[in-house]
């Protein structure tokens, strides 16, 4: 009897222990090139610590942000929701171009069932004014900078609810983090928590430590602080995964990596995709993007399915158990069932993007670009024309018909730019912003 009432009790731990809500981690680098990391086929540097998170989990292919730009696709990861929703289309520089208030954080959504939760890194949804900081919107804890480094005026960092003009370590960013990081989930180890790390690297300016910069002194001296600061990068994202592994947390833990947008150095690799940063190519939108959950999620899968930022806030519920409500109006989707390996496609609809007059639209492998303010709308098909070579409209008037009426019916649901960036969209430079509305 004695032995039975043992067995029914281990079995209670593990049923208890499985349905524990996971801790979400996400490591969210900053311009990195779609096919810089080694597993993606990266040669400048080397990047164990990524290729050892797709090769505990799924590396897709084809993923994605739905911002060309920083801000944007930040917009996106954190709701769940296209920031062409609030018309969160460009940079913030000014007052009014904040993320507005009536937007919900993944933060504040998973604090309110019960999270710890914390942003380390930059932030760039806005700080012009308390209410908008990262602590006012569901981060218990939050350091990191403001936005770029070494753009804009004032304060270029934050601590908590304090603006600071300085940060020990400054310009290199990823060690401090890695470590504010580490010492966080040390003391939030016992609940379930939602730590975001958000680096700096590898977006200009172009900084490492010197044991880094001593390691790729071969190279030409730009290519090497860059080199230098994806390898440094790469080990910090090790260092934090050392400290999972060393609390027993990394099986309890549903992990992404990926980047706010596609490269923008010119020594990004992007094997062959059109465009960079600043544009809706491929080049410009494509990420790498990474899942792993031990235990739950197959190791070692790589995944041609398309996926977005957009989807790890839904994702991230329905690993918690709770599930995201209709009201919240969410465009990304639940990847859970099709990491797991129980749905063998991603259902989804078409997946859009806005940047200035800049638009494109993709269903199925078909994808219809305008990429300039003078040039035609183009038709790809992304299966056989990754690199966006050759227009297909003339071949198929029909597709590019429906896709154009695709992207209008969604454009008109969506709120105009709040502001916009001209340099990039065929404007004036001298007369690159517009004026905005108030975001609150």
């Amino acid at each position: 009897m004695k032995s039975f009432v043992a067995l029914i009790a281990l079995l209670l731990v593990g049923v208890s222990a499985h349905a524990a809500p996971p801790n979400i981690v996400v490591f969210l680098l900053d311009d990195m090139a779609w096919a810089q990391p080694g597993c993606y086929g990266g040669k400048l540097a080397p990047t164990p610590n990524i290729d050892a998170l797709a090769a505990q989990g799924v590396r897709f292919t084809q993923g994605y942000s739905s911002g060309c730009v920083c801000s944007p696709g930040r917009v996106g990861l954190l709701t769940g929701r296209y920031q062409a929703r609030t018309g969160h289309d460009a940079n913030p520089h000014d007052a009014g171009e904040d993320l507005p208030l009536s937007e919900t954080t993944m933060a504040q959504r998973l604090k309110a069932i019960g999270y710890r939760t914390a942003l380390v890194g930059k932030w760039h949804l806005g700080v012009s004014a308390p209410e908008f900081l990262p602590t006012a919107r569901g981060f218990d804890f939050a350091m990191g900078t403001t936005g770029n480094l070494g753009e804009g005026k004032g304060p270029s960092f934050f601590r908590g609810k304090e603006l600071l003009p300085e940060l020990e370590g400054a310009p290199v960013t990823s060690p401090v983090y890695a470590r504010e990081a580490c010492q966080w989930v040390e003391a939030n180890r016992e609940t379930p928590f939602f730590l975001l790390l958000s680096f700096n690297a590898v977006h200009s300016p172009n900084v490492a430590s010197p044991k880094w910069l001593e390691k790729f002194a071969s190279l030409p001296k730009r290519e090497a602080a860059y080199a230098a600061m994806i390898a440094e990068v790469d080990e910090c994202i090790g260092t934090v995964m050392e400290t999972l592994r060393a609390l027993s947390l990394e099986e309890n833990t549903l992990i992404f990596c990926l980047s706010d947008n596609g490269g923008a150095n010119a020594a990004g690799e992007q094997l062959g995709l059109h465009g960079r940063k600043w544009t809706v190519w491929e080049g410009g939108t494509r990420v790498s993007w990474i899942a792993q959950w031990k235990g739950r999620i197959p190791a070692g899968q790589v995944s041609k399915e398309p996926v977005i930022q957009l989807d790890i806030l839904p994702t991230a519920l329905a690993a918690a158990g709770v599930g995201a409500t209709e009201d919240a109006q969410l465009d990304g989707v639940n990847l859970l069932p099709y990491l797991e390996q129980k749905q063998t496609r991603v259902e989804r609809p078409a997946l859009f993007w806005r940047f200035g007059v800049q638009y494109a639209v993709r269903q199925g492998d078909w994808k219809l670009v305008k990429a300039g303010l003078n040039l035609p709308p183009m038709l790809c098909n992304l299966a056989s024309d990754p690199g966006e070579q050759t227009d297909l409209t003339e071949q198929h008037p029909e597709k590019a018909k429906e896709l154009q009426t695709l992207w209008d019916q969604w454009n008109a649901a969506m709120q105009p730019p709040r502001w916009e960036d001209r340099r990039w969209n065929g404007g004036d430079f001298r007369q690159a912003r517009k004026p905005k509305k108030s975001a609150k």
